[in-house]
């Protein structure tokens, strides 16, 4: 790689699929390890009680159970406060993946969409606004300049009178 040359993105996605198969493996091992301890753990520190005997040795078990209960009391704090140091040191690694890897955008196809349609999606089909600006406005009429031309040569009024009928008849 010192060459210069840029990796294949197959080359790529051959080695991200090879790093994510082998964590995955390493999580199914741990979780395998996890189970085998803590069976360990309870044959080490939970023996089979015995029920047998006077007051005298029903007082000495209870002790010896409340002291037990203490210590494993201060396991679990100690053991809650490393979970959650931990946990937050797995979400600072999952912002950090995403980081890196980045997220992967889907394509947007390009949606020509009137503006009614656009505040109906965006305000829900309960909030529709009418948008037909049109329809709110007056109808103006222009002020004719009374110039002393000739009556047929006069090729703008005809064509500005045609024009507001053509307006009268899209507008109704």
């Amino acid at each position: 790689m010192s060459d210069g040359k840029k990796m294949t993105s197959s080359r790529r996605h051959q080695l991200k699929s090879l790093v994510l198969s082998i964590g995955a493996s390493w999580i199914e091992q741990e979780k395998k390890d996890l189970v085998v301890a803590k069976a360990a753990y309870i044959a080490e520190n939970c023996p089979a009680p015995e029920l047998s005997g006077d007051q005298a040795a029903l007082m000495d078990i209870c002790k010896k159970l409340n002291a037990q209960i203490d210590k494993i009391d201060e396991e679990r704090y100690d053991a809650e406060a490393k979970v959650l140091k931990s946990d937050k040191e797995i979400e600072d690694l999952k912002i950090k993946v995403v980081d890196l890897a980045g997220v992967k955008k889907p394509a947007l196809k390009k949606v020509r969409m009137s503006a009614d349609t656009m505040l109906k999606a965006l305000l829900g089909s309960k909030h529709t606004v009418n948008m037909d600006l049109r329809a709110n406005l007056k109808q103006v009429k222009k002020e004719v300049k009374e110039e002393p031309l000739e009556a047929a040569g006069d090729w703008r009024k005809n064509v500005e009178g045609k024009a507001d009928r053509k307006k009268m008849f899209e507008t109704s």
